[in-house]
């Protein structure tokens, strides 16, 4: 059995400013970001992208991600809090971003930046979707860091189980680095050899959906589950597995239908 470390959540401090890893964290992602899409427009020149279009992505979809991120904490997982502590919606330093608020608020983000730019939305986000999960890794080794997000109470042996001293003495799953590892360095792999060959439109885009809804259901089942706007429904799910479901049957009838219009 092991015990959370219970790091700093501060990494440095210099006078009154100081640097949280959970901030570190997103640069990280940020920066794989870039050179993970930079070498994805090498390996494919004839998708048009380069450099100075990849940095651009950059700027919309920091924007996306944080301001979708924070919104959907507020709205699909903790609106009762922050109702009543409306200061606190500001205060991402201190964790809470929603994926799927941040993934509705990139979709926005990259609906406009190919608006702008003369890019069709479905050809803005094949290119992106294999750049997307190791950012998402970056984050959930955050919210270990950070000791939030922790799993479910271990039902008999598991030689990796964890105390988070904070919450109770009893031995818990790690959910975060479950899910760093599956929706980021798993995804991530099967994005990048899958988009490494020509796809037909929306492929690439579906496999994310599909990829991230399946390993996000799954997952779900070893974290304690956030109380959310859905926890009340049936079937014993958690709020981010309902939103999981719309994701994973979009992905589906996407994949389909990218199928049939490919050429033979």
């Amino acid at each position: 059995m092991l015990i959370h470390p219970q790091f700093d959540p501060v990494a440095l401090s210099i006078g009154p400013l100081s640097v949280r890893w959970y901030g570190l964290m997103y640069l990280l992602a940020f920066v794989l970001f870039v050179v993970l899409g930079r070498a994805h427009a090498r390996r494919r020149p004839e998708l048009g992208w380069n450099a100075q279009a990849i940095d651009d992505l950059l700027l919309y979809g920091v924007i996306g991600v944080i301001v979708g991120g924070r919104l959907g904490e507020v709205l699909f997982f903790q609106p009762g809090y922050y109702l009543a502590n409306p200061g606190e919606i500001l205060a991402v330093w201190k964790g809470g971003m929603s994926f799927h608020g941040g993934f509705l608020g990139v979709l926005a983000a990259m609906w406009l930046y190919g608006h702008r730019h003369g890019k069709g939305f479905w050809q803005v986000t094949d290119f992106i979707a294999p750049l997307v999960p190791t950012g998402l890794a970056a984050g959930r080794i955050g919210n270990f860091i950070n000791g939030e997000l922790w799993g479910r109470p271990v039902d008999g042996e598991l030689p990796w189980a964890m105390v988070f001293p904070w919450v109770d003495a009893v031995p818990r799953h790690p959910s975060q680095l479950y899910q760093a590892a599956g929706e980021g360095l798993l995804l991530f792999l099967i994005l990048w050899f899958y988009s490494a060959s020509p796809r037909p439109l929306r492929a690439v885009s579906a496999v994310f959906l599909i990829g991230y809804g399946g390993l996000r259901f799954v997952a779900e089942f070893f974290r304690t589950p956030d109380p959310g706007i859905f926890g009340t429904l049936s079937l014993g799910l958690s709020t981010a597995q309902w939103l999981c479901v719309p994701m994973m049957a979009v992905g589906g009838l996407m994949l389909a239908a990218a199928a049939r219009r490919a050429p033979r």
